[in-house]
């Protein structure tokens, strides 16, 4: 069952996007192909930098020398490291993630706004409505990924109290735009989500631009974020349907620079990220967590390399380059699928999924997971999410809903120069500070840390 419910000069990075002034008759987009173009300046607009950085340098999954961290050339990248403090967070530099985000919904608008003044033929109808639905998606996209970053994790009984994002909904920026709610902003990347599901093809003919599948994947991620399990698994059912495939990693070259192939068969929406302390010459993969990967488990090999220093680094990206992974592929949806069932105390279903997923992660004779207690499969179907998404972008939100819960509460321990760092369940540092200028220009308010 399928469910339902650049070519415009962008303001430079040292300017503030509510503050900007971007100048339309430089390059103005006129017809449905030239806001397509826009769309597929994937490089530079649309599918690069998505803001989900600083949230993995965060989430504790490797760690860095000291001389490494020392020699970090952006100071949002050291702090994010060691949770730091809003007042020295950033230090003038201006928020990479949010400035880029805000960046991108601001060409979405651009898009939106300019689409609805053509009047399309019939035979230009589908490619008219694939330009609007794939700004929505990207629009839905960035919120969803600063609302992870900048915002409290979702919470039923305080949504409508709790701060949410600036939802800049129109291209024109001299328009001040207050903080909605956290309940407004999962409700404008819901709406968004529904009206591009609509409008977009069920694939899509490149794997950078949307699709209804791409929708359906980011309607199970967030439902999933707002633990709201029925609908989550109803849309990964339904992506999984148009798309259910997934790598053998025995087909894969494990020697390889970089094992996984660019648009491999799993991913079906394309967006990638990336910081300096993510080169693979710094980051050194937590232990704890390479441990957990078994002997005859492919990923061990896939994922991870060893360094000259000693421990091992990262390389299972499905960028196919260093640039690390941040968009939507199958691997995913057999996870959410499986949680949610697991949840609804479905064990048998879950461990179904699970058990399918590892077999094509596996060497030699693969032994499924059984058990019927609903407690023992979702820990482990948590654990190979962490194991299976890791340097996805992911690990932060899933820290951020899974602390809510005293069975699966994580304390992260950093030690850098002989200091000890401690980000506690529940810690106000897992909002990240909105950098200080645009909290000066916007007079929106900061987040309490």
């Amino acid at each position: 069952m399928i469910a339902f419910g650049s070519l415009v000069v962008c303001p430079s990075c040292n300017d503030r996007w509510l503050d900007a002034k971007p100048d339309k008759s430089l390059v103005v987009p006129k017809t449905i192909k030239d806001y397509q173009a826009l769309l597929d300046n994937s490089g530079e607009l649309f599918n690069i930098a998505q803001s989900s950085g600083l949230a993995e340098i965060s989430s504790g999954d490797f760690y860095i020398s000291n001389a490494s961290w020392a020699a970090l050339f952006l100071k949002q990248e050291k702090s994010a490291y060691i949770w730091g403090p809003n007042e020295s967070f950033y230090e003038g530099e201006p928020s990479a993630d949010w400035e880029n985000g805000y960046k991108r919904i601001l060409n979405a608008n651009l898009i939106l706004e300019g689409i609805e003044k053509i009047k399309p033929a019939e035979t230009d109808r589908q490619a008219w409505d694939n330009v609007k639905g794939s700004a929505l998606f990207f629009r839905s996209f960035d919120f969803f990924n600063l609302a992870q970053e900048y915002c409290k994790t979702y919470g039923a009984a305080s949504a409508k109290t709790d701060l949410g994002l600036p939802l800049r909904l129109e291209y024109n920026v001299n328009i001040r735009v207050r903080r909605s709610s956290l309940q407004e902003t999962y409700g404008q990347i819901l709406g968004d989500l529904k009206l591009a599901g609509h409008l977009l093809d069920i694939k899509p003919l490149y794997k950078t631009r949307p699709s209804k599948q791409a929708v359906f994947a980011l309607f199970a991620r967030t439902y999933l974020n707002m633990e709201n399990y029925d609908q989550a698994a109803l849309y990964a059912d339904s992506a999984l349907q148009i798309q259910p495939e997934l790598m053998d990693y025995a087909t894969l070259n494990a020697n390889a620079a970089y094992p996984a192939m660019l648009f491999n068969q799993e991913v079906i929406f394309h967006s990638s990220f990336s910081y300096g302390i993510f080169n693979a010459s710094r980051l050194i993969v937590e232990p704890a967590l390479f441990a957990a990967y078994a002997a005859n488990d492919y990923r061990r090999s896939v994922f991870f390399k060893a360094v000259a220093s000693g421990g091992v680094t990262f390389k299972g990206n499905y960028s196919g380059d260093k640039s690390l992974f941040g968009g939507l592929a199958t691997d995913e949806l057999y996870l959410i699928r499986a949680e949610c069932k697991a949840r609804k105390g479905e064990v048998i279903a879950a461990l179904a999924d699970l058990n399918y997923l590892l077999r094509k992660r596996w060497k030699g004779g693969y032994e499924d997971v059984v058990t019927r207690d609903q407690y023992t499969a979702l820990s482990i179907i948590l654990q190979e999410r962490r194991k299976e998404l890791a340097f996805r972008g992911l690990r932060w939100g899933d820290l951020r809903r899974l602390n809510k819960d005293s069975r699966f509460t994580v304390t992260i321990t950093r030690i850098l120069n002989d200091q000890v760092y401690k980000l506690l369940p529940g810690d106000r540092r897992y909002i990240l500070p909105i950098d200080e200028q645009e909290i000066r220009l916007g007079e929106i308010q900061q987040n309490e840390r």
